[in-house]
C-alpha cells in the first residue's frame, strides 16, 4: 500500500479557506479535503492516490484546478509589454498558441511559472493558486495601459490517454488541437476555452468553464466509464514522475530558469537580447553554466526521499538538497528531484542521501522518470 505524504505545500491560513465551485461535488464523491494554498481541495477519493495515478496513466482522470488564477490581458502591445516582465517571446506567438513561461525578479529568480495563450483580441493567462494575488498585482503594476481582468471562472483538467476520446465526443474540434494549443468551443451548449496541456505528463486538456455551469459539465463528463475524479495526491506523483516543477518546491524566487533546466522556455531572441528582470544573471549562467542544477535522483531500495533531504558525495561532503520526492507508482519505486552542485549533475553519478542520520545510496538520472505523452 502506498501512503500519501506528498511534498505539496499544504498551507495553514488565518482566514477561512476558499472553496471552488466543485467543493460540494468533491464532498459528495468522497473527496478527502485539505487546505491547499488557501483553498479546500481534495487530496484523493475512493480509488486512493495510487489508484487515481494509475487511472490517469492508463485511462483518464479529472482534476479540479479552479483554485488557479485565470486572467485576461487587454490593450495595445500586450505581447511586447509582457516581454518586459517575462523572458519568453510573445510578439510572434500565433493566435491559438499557448506558451509556458515565468515571471523573473531583478535577481534572476522565478517569481512564478504560468501559461500564456494568444486568444486573438486578448491574452489569456493562468497563474498558480498560491501566487495569484502577487502575479495579478505584478501585472497591474508593470503592464502600463493593459487591462488586467481576473476572471470568475472554473477550471478542470481531463488528463490521460483516453482524454481526447472523452472531450472530442462533446467538442469534436478538440481532437485537432495539438499540445499547447487553445481555442473556444461549445461544451454541452456552453462556451468554454479548451487548451491542450496539463500537469501530469499525459495527453489531456484544461477547460475554462463559466462558474455556474461547471458542476453540470463535470457530472456529464464523469458519466464516461473511463473517467474518474483525482486529487492533489495523484497530481503530485504524476507531475513528479514526469519531471515537472512545482512552484515553491522545485522553483522559487532564489532559483534561476537555467538552474531549473527551463532554458527551453526562453526563446533564442529573448536569451540573446535580454530586456527582462534578472537578465544579467540568467545570461551569465547561460554563458558560463550555473553553479547548481536540478536533477533527477533515484534512491536505491523502496523508501522515498522527501523534500529537504540533504545530498552528499561519496566523501560525505554536502552537495545539494532534494526539492521534491515521493513514490512513483508507474515508475515502480521512489523518485526525487533536487539541486546539486553542477559538477555532480551528470547522469549515472552515485551520491548518498542523508536520511535520519544514515547515508542511503542514490544515483543521478536524467529526467523525466516516466516518458511524457503529449500530442505534438
Amino acid at each position: 500500500m502506498i501512503h500519501f505524504r506528498a511534498d505539496l505545500p499544504m498551507t495553514e491560513t488565518t482566514s477561512e479557506p476558499q472553496k471552488t465551485p466543485l467543493y460540494d461535488l468533491h464532498v459528495e464523491l468522497g473527496g478527502k479535503m485539505v487546505d491547499f494554498a488557501g483553498w479546500m481541495m481534495p487530496v484523493n477519493y475512493g480509488l486512493g492516490v495510487a489508484g487515481e495515478h494509475k487511472q490517469c496513466r492508463e485511462k483518464a482522470a479529472l482534476f479540479d484546478v479552479s483554485h488557479m488564477g485565470q486572467v485576461e490581458l487587454r490593450g495595445d502591445d500586450v505581447a511586447a509589454k509582457l516581454e518586459t516582465i517575462a523572458p519568453s517571446a510573445f510578439t510572434k506567438l500565433p493566435v491559438g498558441k499557448a506558451r509556458y513561461t515565468f515571471f523573473t525578479n531583478p535577481d534572476g529568480g522565478i517569481m512564478d511559472d504560468l501559461i500564456v495563450a494568444n486568444a486573438g483580441d486578448h491574452f489569456f493567462v493562468v497563474v498558480n493558486a498560491s501566487m495569484r494575488d502577487q502575479d495579478i498585482g505584478h501585472m497591474r503594476a508593470n503592464l502600463d495601459g493593459v487591462e488586467v481582468v481576473e476572471l470568475d471562472r472554473a477550471l478542470i483538467a481531463i488528463q490521460g490517454p483516453v482524454a481526447e476520446t472523452i472531450v472530442s465526443a462533446v467538442a469534436p474540434a478538440a481532437a485537432d488541437l495539438k499540445f499547447m494549443e487553445s481555442a473556444v468551443m461549445d461544451l454541452f451548449g456552453v462556451e468554454c476555452r479548451i487548451s491542450r496541456l496539463g500537469y501530469t505528463g499525459e495527453d489531456g486538456y484544461e477547460i475554462s468553464i463559466p462558474t455556474d455551469h461547471v458542476v453540470e459539465i463535470t457530472k456529464k463528463f464523469l458519466e464516461h466509464p473511463d473517467l474518474e475524479m483525482a486529487g492533489l495526491g495523484a497530481r503530485d506523483s504524476l507531475r513528479l514522475e514526469a519531471g515537472l516543477c512545482l512552484y515553491g518546491n522545485d522553483i522559487d524566487n532564489d532559483t534561476s530558469p537555467v538552474e531549473a533546466n527551463l532554458t527551453w522556455a526562453m526563446q533564442k531572441r529573448r536569451r540573446e537580447e535580454g530586456g527582462f528582470p534578472g537578465a544579467a544573471r540568467i545570461q551569465r549562467e547561460l554563458k558560463d553554466g550555473p553553479s547548481r542544477k536540478l536533477v533527477g535522483i533515484k534512491p536505491e531500495g523502496r523508501a522515498p526521499a522527501r523534500r529537504g533531504v540533504e545530498v552528499a558525495d561519496k566523501n560525505g561532503t554536502i552537495i545539494g538538497k532534494i526539492s521534491s520526492g515521493g513514490f512513483g507508482p508507474t515508475y515502480g519505486g521512489p523518485v526525487s528531484m533536487g539541486y546539486i552542485a553542477a559538477e555532480f549533475a551528470e547522469p549515472g553519478t552515485e551520491v548518498d542521501l542523508l536520511i535520519r542520520g544514515k547515508a542511503m545510496p542514490a544515483t543521478i538520472i536524467k529526467l523525466p522518470f516516466v516518458q511524457q505523452n503529449y500530442k505534438r
